[in-house]
């Protein structure tokens, strides 16, 4: 299975292009979106959590608050690691096992944290999506209705725009609109079905 993997810094519009990979018919696999199956209410690691950091970061219907978690991890790096330990094992064993039952010609693997940690070795090639460091502010700030400082710590918590792009093997730039997207990956989707296509020939 060739697994194509994608990044960028928070706020610069990861989902709308991984969006358009799913809508070709290709399987998307979002690491946010395991990391917040693996603390479901139930889960072990909620459990732990909530012990840890205590009930302020339990919704009243005892889902995580993750705005308040996020707001003492990026206070404390020593929390911020002790939460990493706990979760990436469970996150990394969840990505694999989608990865690996994809159905698609190639799959996409979403991550903001591909280069700063070891998923990127789960990918052949890496695209990363880039837009200036103020737009991923002004973005963020709108979106998760946060302020400007606890922003720029998630930056620079995040690998920097130009280790991303000295990584990249493919870059799109998020500068031009949505229809700009649309060209951008149909560019790349065809791209990868022809590797797709060349790695089965060689395996074969």
């Amino acid at each position: 299975m060739l697994v194509i993997g994608l990044t960028g810094g928070i706020g610069s519009g990861k989902t709308a292009v991984s969006d358009r990979f799913k809508a070709k018919g290709i399987t998307v696999v979002d690491a946010d979106v395991v990391a917040r199956e693996v603390v479901e209410p139930g889960t072990p690691a909620l459990a732990q959590i909530a012990a840890h950091f205590g009930t302020d970061v339990i919704q009243p219907d005892g889902a995580l608050d993750r705005a308040a978690l996020r707001k003492k991890v990026f206070q404390d790096e020593t929390e911020r690691k002790w939460l990493e330990k706990l979760l990436h094992p469970a996150i990394g064993e969840s990505i694999f096992n989608q990865l690996a039952n994809a159905k698609s010609p190639y799959a996409i693997f979403v991550s903001p944290l591909l280069i700063e940690t070891s998923q990127y070795q789960m990918a052949e090639r890496v695209i990363v999506v880039d837009v200036p460091v103020e737009t991923q502010i002004k973005g963020t700030m709108t979106r998760d209705n946060n302020d400007e400082a606890q922003v720029r710590a998630i930056i620079a918590a995040q690998a920097s725009r130009e280790l991303r792009l000295a990584k990249a093997h493919d870059v799109i730039v998020n500068d031009k609109g949505l229809a700009h997207l649309d060209v951008e990956v149909e560019r790349l989707h065809q791209y990868y079905l022809q590797l797709a296509n060349a790695g089965k020939s060689t395996q074969s």
